[in-house]
């Protein structure tokens, strides 16, 4: 699929997806805050404002990367019990846990050919994550800990605008809660106060075209699904 522009909002919804695989070419960084500042609009408790971006480009995303390798490999993840957000719950319920099985067959099976039972395949996919899946791109979102429980609602907002807007700018995009697990790499690297809680990362780039991932599309439940109608 090329990387064409998204006319409308609703274009942008339509055409949006979680990329992971990313082509090189870069994105100047006037751009990058043109979609910031965009993003920015985005509605907030009380005009809160409660987050703050990391924009990581060439040598410094590489290190940053290449410091969470080494944390995936020798230290492992960080105990979700140390973190003030559960991101994921220990044991998904339905219809949850059917939709990301269904997810994950379809990714590691159907898409790239990595089977249930191969760990390493699915490893060294996950391990993509901390490069951003080759994005030129790499942010991490952060927002204030003193107003956690609205802050994260604030911050799915930003995220949604930004992603659209990248869509409509004809970039593509891939948040990522993976880096939750190494977040105190993240605060080393990235000099994040403790007043302040890592949401997650995102991916911003062009979609690499020729990659087995280039197709991958999920599915959504129909409105009747999810929808509770009061009067005519």
């Amino acid at each position: 699929m090329e990387n064409t522009k998204a006319a409308t909002v609703v274009d942008a919804l339509l055409t949006r997806r979680s990329v992971r695989a990313f082509l090189p070419t870069p994105v100047p960084r006037a751009e990058v805050e043109r979609l910031l500042a965009l993003a920015s609009r985005s509605a907030s408790n009380s005009n809160a404002q409660p987050w703050h971006v990391h924009v990581l480009t060439d040598e410094p995303k590489q290190r940053l990367t290449e410091a969470l390798w080494r944390a995936l490999d020798g230290e492992g993840r960080v105990a979700e019990t140390e973190y003030p957000f559960q991101p994921a719950p220990d044991d998904w319920e339905e219809p949850f846990r059917g939709r990301r099985k269904v997810f994950g067959e379809r990714l590691y099976g159907e898409t790239l050919g990595i089977e249930a039972h191969d760990a390493h395949g699915r490893l060294a996919h996950h391990r993509r994550n901390y490069d951003f899946f080759g994005a030129p791109v790499g942010l991490v979102l952060t927002v204030s800990r003193s107003t956690l429980a609205s802050a994260l609602v604030d911050a799915g907002l930003f995220l949604q605008a930004l992603m659209l807007v990248a869509r409509h700018a004809g970039l593509d995009t891939c948040p990522q809660a993976a880096f939750i697990d190494f977040y105190p790499v993240l605060r080393r690297h990235l000099n994040i106060p403790d007043d302040q809680i890592v949401v997650c990362g995102l991916a911003l780039g062009h979609a690499d075209p020729g990659h087995r991932l280039s197709d991958f599309r999920t599915g959504r439940e129909p409105v009747d699904t999810f929808t509770t109608f009061y009067g005519d």
